[in-house]
């Protein structure tokens, strides 16, 4: 599956979907951020099952700000509509490929879990 855009109008529906989410945040002025679009887009086509998004941080400027993105590019993945992953800077393909592998083993009962502590405690 290529890659979707995601903008302020499309980001919460998208981020809601069941499986793993991949968004991209960028910008087309920034050099890593167009080093790492093809590494990006060749994961997107080798897992289907997943949805990449990217992120325009420049044409969506409140979005990235609502999403406090300090640096670019900055990955996030959701898994079931929980932020499981966010992290800033370009990865090479086998650390993006490593990564997804991480996010699709997951046992999500206990992230869950792990989540609902955490909002116990706050």
């Amino acid at each position: 599956m290529a890659t979707i855009e995601v903008n302020e109008q499309n980001f919460q529906e998208t981020i809601q979907k069941d499986g793993i989410v991949l968004v991209d945040c960028w910008a087309s002025w920034c050099g890593p951020c167009r080093a790492f679009g093809p590494t990006f887009e060749k994961a997107s086509e080798d897992h289907p099952d997943a949805v990449f998004g990217k992120l325009d941080t420049e044409a969506n400027q409140g979005l990235a700000a609502a999403l406090q993105i300090q640096s670019i590019p900055t990955l996030m993945i959701f898994r079931d509509q929980i932020l499981v992953y966010r992290e800033a800077g370009a990865l090479p393909a086998p650390a993006l490929e490593n990564l997804i592998q991480q996010v699709k083993g997951l046992d999500m009962d206990d992230v869950r879990r792990q989540v609902a502590a955490q909002q116990e405690n706050n």
